[in-house]
């Protein structure tokens, strides 16, 4: 299943087990189990330190990757390959004794965790936002035996899916309730687990040393800021919930100029070790809950979180980015999760041979339902304009497919359902002014981005649709306060325009340090 090439790149990460390691597959007569056999002999093959043993776990085919003679294990319900090919390889490495690399603190906190943690993930082979959750939770099982974990690729066992009404991946289970669902951090993980740890969070961001630059925002608008500020040799930081921001949710980027082809979790993590290189501060897991500005000329802004923390600097960029825009129609926010969703590429194959819609006519919309074609046995297409959006050649593609119908002038009026699951979407011709009801399983909505700049209302200048005013040099309507990336006025809504924003915030942010004498360190922030 490996070709050679992978074999000869896997055998070299091999060398750096340090403890033996079994492989322990529960197998049955099933094509998927003999793919499995197939693979794990090849992996085994790659390393002295490496057996195998044989299982019997209800779940077939499934595999452990155990450390011999311990209690350190992890398992995988899959044959992971595609997005989840790697965290097989670091999961090997892990509990093999290659350290896992997070923050010792963090470390020691996932260690002392007490009681028994039976994790269940649900995934997708397809899906960009599970790996990150599936190498967090292998993680913890590596650093607190107490802890078990073992990802269940939904496509292969849809029965168990389907019982759980499963409709969107990453969702995970803890001791057999739902514990959450998205792509989650091992910090997520943790604080949500240790409810101490928030309050302690809180306490030690409050005694940082003020920034000279204070980056809100880790997509690529705030990384560039943030590179861009630590070569100046200044103290800077990053604020952000999540390293990536919507790149983490970008399945392939083709446009970014050197680069032929990536995928956003991979950019994202270049973007994040780059950052990191600098020394840069990191708060991740944090949300912004306000913008205080300086009391005085040259003074100190403050970042109040929703922690109850304030983080103060001397400038600030922010870089909030966009989400999803959603309809909000009725049952949406019911039915979320149950059939509407926002990731085609998570959770398409959850609607394997299933009826779906798509609601939104642009480029975003038409690719996803092109894509979803592919996977179910039919998709409608809803767009509220007299007209498709995206270009030409995808709207060529889209009517070429036998399983696609499109609807214009389609208004979204309702998602219908039995109160666990969608059922119908209901829309209205809003130029005969008919009614129709659509019977669906899932819903993938597609119609653009909102800029997360509610939190700034009152404080920084802002457009009716909710985007941060600035001028060409990212200045806002506030002294020592600049802004970059998708949540502002620049036009263009691309990585690399929102990297140059983001440069151009910080090289603004360091012109302003450098004009204006620096604040106390004692100085009080403006409530």
């Amino acid at each position: 299943m490996l070709d050679a090439d992978l074999k000869t790149q896997l055998a070299a990460y091999l060398e750096k087990l340090q403890q033996p390691i079994e492989l322990v597959a529960s197998l049955d007569d099933a094509d998927t189990s003999r793919e499995l056999d197939v693979l794990l002999g090849e992996i085994a093959a790659l390393s002295p330190k490496i057996s195998r043993a044989v299982g019997d776990d209800v779940r077939t085919p499934s595999f452990l990757i155990r450390r011999v003679g311990s209690d350190v294990q992890v398992g995988f319900a899959a044959i992971p390959l595609g997005h989840e090919f790697t965290s097989l390889v670091l999961a090997l490495l892990q509990v093999g004794g290659h350290p896992v690399r997070i923050d010792d603190a963090l470390a020691a906190q996932v260690h002392a965790l007490q009681g028994e943690y039976a994790f269940e993930t649900y995934m997708s082979l397809h899906c960009q936002s599970c790996p990150d959750t599936i190498q967090a939770l292998n993680a913890m099982s590596v650093l607190n035996p107490r802890i078990r974990h073992v990802a269940i690729d939904g496509a292969l066992f849809q029965a168990e899916v389907e019982a759980r009404e499963i409709l969107s991946v990453p969702t995970i289970y803890l001791n057999g309730a739902v514990f959450d669902a998205g792509r989650m951090s091992i910090e997520q993980i943790v604080a949500k687990l240790d409810t101490g740890a928030a309050a302690r969070a809180a306490e030690a961001l409050n005694d940082a040393a003020p920034y000279d630059v204070l980056i809100v925002g880790g997509g690529p608008a705030g990384a560039a800021a943030a590179i861009y500020a630590a070569r100046k040799g200044i103290r800077t930081g990053i604020l952000t919930e999540r390293f990536g921001g919507q790149v983490l949710d970008t399945m392939a980027i083709e446009n970014f100029p050197s680069v032929e082809y990536t995928e956003g979790p991979k950019l994202a993590a270049s973007l994040e070790a780059h950052v990191r290189s600098y020394g840069v501060d990191l708060v991740t897991s944090q949300r912004a809950k306000a913008l205080h500005p300086a009391a005085s000329a040259g003074g100190l802004v403050g970042i109040e979180l929703d922690s109850g923390a304030t983080l103060r600097a001397k400038t600030v960029v922010l870089a909030p980015g966009a989400r999803w825009r959603q309809t909000g129609v009725p049952g949406e926010a019911e039915y979320r999760n149950k059939g509407v969703t926002y990731c085609p590429h998570c959770d398409g194959p959850l609607f394997k041979g299933k009826r779906v819609a798509v609601i939104g006519g642009g480029n975003s919309g038409v690719e996803a339902a092109i894509d979803l074609a592919g996977i179910v046995e039919h998709v409608t297409l809803l767009e509220f304009d007299g007209k498709l959006r995206a270009d030409e050649v995808l709207q060529r593609k889209l009517y070429s497919l036998p399983n696609a119908t499109v609807h214009v002038n389609a208004q979204t009026t309702a998602f219908t359902g039995d109160g666990s699951k969608l059922q119908a979407l209901e829309y209205t011709d809003h130029g005969t002014g008919i009614a129709h009801r659509i019977d669906v399983a899932g819903v993938f909505v597609q119609i653009g981005l909102l800029p997360n700049s509610e939190w700034l209302k009152d404080t920084v200048l802002l457009t009716p649709r909710g985007e941060i005013v600035i001028d060409d040099r990212g200045h806002t309507n506030l002294p020592g306060v600049f802004a970059a990336g998708d949540a502002t006025t620049e036009p263009f809504k691309q990585i690399v325009v929102a990297m140059g924003g983001g440069s151009t915030a910080a090289l603004s942010a360091f012109d302003h340090l450098i004009r204006h004498s620096a604040p106390a360190a004692g100085e009080s922030v403006a409530a």
